[in-house]
């Protein structure tokens, strides 16, 4: 964070300083809410929940060298008392983002905000300094935390946005106004939470509403809900996508022998080719929503191309290939799913395994409402459609919807079957794979499958598989 002395940072969340010796002490170090980071001259924020409460963790915090606590009481130690900790959060978050002069960039969607952001990064590092949300800690308290690890050196703050309901981004790009705003689609993550796709589109659609009429929204041409957000702003309207009206755009895509995008990326200022080290044809898309910021921000095709090519996969779980000794590969997309990460994971899976085996281990996708029948249905039909050669399905009912998908669309040997759990995943997994074979993980977060690609990757190396 930007050095502010405690005095400050007291005026700016509207708190009362406790036991502070010296009030002019600064925060040289990072905000952070996890006692185990604590560390010199860092702020803990003391966030009470149903575990644990990071008051009783004062004293530890600052014996590991942090300058102060921010909470809602004494605790003993220096401190600064606020009345709500997360909305004081948000005010210094808010501040700093004032203070520090860089340009901001903020990315919201239904599918593929992670892996998009996570190219937006490497891109822009190539040009300047750049701070970017960690893995997808893109909420009330993930997004001011990341904006406040921001240092006079850095010159771009890429921000994912998360949103569960109606206002929810308005309230994040309130603490970080974004220059620069990137929808990249709406789909059916959550839908079951929102009531419907136009829902989604109006939630999604409060970023490009929050944007200076000197900045920038970029849009997908390729969806018609982000494509109509374009009459929901004042700032200038850059589109992207596989259209020929896309002002970035992609060419002649096509998947490489190990299923790797390849594409010649069209800018307004010039075109270069495109080969990815991500798997799967979903990352076009990404690619060509980060390739319109970084042109938005001065690179050229050459510059972007380069680094997209060379780009690789920053947070855990999201389409991890893996090689076992024996040759089976592994893919780990185990870090959640909605319909269309599903499909997009499932056309991954045959791309990469052509001429070989595909095993589709999946489980239940979340928060579909009443959506969540058909769409269970879909992707057990999709994996028969697209000739995987044996669907798992893990876990309850969808589970069981999800095979019953597949059945119904000609699924009738042994070509899909439905297990209780992770660890009967594993044992069918360890009695059936060959080498050669190729095994895609994916569901929601909550069903906790990551345990099923570790254990098949413990096995390559162990000679044993089980789930933990």
């Amino acid at each position: 964070m930007i050095a502010l002395s405690l005095a400050e940072i007291a005026e700016v969340v509207g708190g009362q300083t406790h036991d502070i010796p010296d009030p002019t002490v600064q925060v040289t170090g990072p905000v952070v809410r996890d006692s185990r980071e604590a560390g010199p001259g860092s702020l803990f924020v003391a966030f009470a929940g149903e575990r644990a409460d990071g008051h009783d963790f004062a004293a530890a915090v600052v014996e590991a060298g942090a300058v102060a606590v921010l909470g809602t009481r004494p605790v003993g130690v220096p401190a600064i008392v606020v009345d709500d900790v997360q909305s004081a959060l948000g005010a210094l978050a808010r501040h700093v983002v004032r203070r520090l002069g860089a340009t901001l960039v903020a990315l919201t969607g239904s599918a593929g905000k992670t892996s998009t952001k996570d190219l937006i990064a490497q891109v822009l590092q190539r040009k300047a300094p750049t701070v970017f949300t960690p893995g997808s800690l893109n909420n009330e308290i993930g997004l001011p935390l990341t904006a406040l690890s921001a240092t006079e050196e850095t010159r771009f703050l890429v921000l994912e946005m998360g949103a569960r309901g109606i206002g929810h981004i308005s309230y994040l790009t309130n603490l970080t106004p974004p220059k620069i705003g990137l929808v990249l689609n709406v789909g059916s993550a959550h839908i079951g939470e929102f009531g419907g796709r136009e829902q989604i589109a109006q939630a999604k659609g409060e970023l490009v509403e929050s944007l200076p009429e000197d900045g920038t929204a970029v849009l997908n041409a390729d969806d018609p809900y982000v494509r109509a957000m374009a009459s929901r702003t004042k700032a200038k309207v850059v589109f992207f996508g596989e259209s020929d009206e896309a002002d970035v755009r992609a060419e002649n895509v096509r998947l490489t022998d190990t299923g790797q995008p390849a594409f010649r990326l069209h800018t307004p200022s010039g075109a270069s080719d495109v080969t990815m080290r991500l798997y799967g044809e979903h990352h076009v898309s990404n690619a060509l929503a980060a390739a319109a910021v970084a042109h938005e921000l001065g690179m050229s095709a050459d510059e972007i191309a380069v680094a997209l090519s060379e780009a690789g996969s920053l947070s855990r779980w999201r389409m991890e290939v893996t090689e076992r000794p024996d040759g089976v590969t592994v893919v780990n997309d185990a870090y959640n799913a909605n319909p269309e990460s599903m499909k997009a994971a499932l056309r991954a899976l045959v791309a990469i395994g052509k001429g070989r085996r595909t095993w589709a281990v999946l489980g239940k996708m979340a928060e579909l409402g009443d959506e969540a029948l058909a769409e269970h249905d879909a992707v057990g039909r999709l994996a028969v459609r697209l000739n995987v050669s044996k669907l798992v399905a893990v876990g309850g009912r969808e589970a069981a919807w999800l095979q019953l998908g597949a059945y119904n669309e000609g699924s009738w040997g042994e070509e899909s079957v439905h297990v209780s759990d992770a660890q009967a995943a594993v044992d069918l997994l360890r009695s059936e794979l060959r080498p050669g074979d190729v095994v895609l993980v994916k569901a929601s977060r909550s069903v906790g499958l990551e345990s099923v690609a570790q254990a098949l990757l413990e096995s390559g190396a162990e000679g044993e598989v089980s789930a933990r």
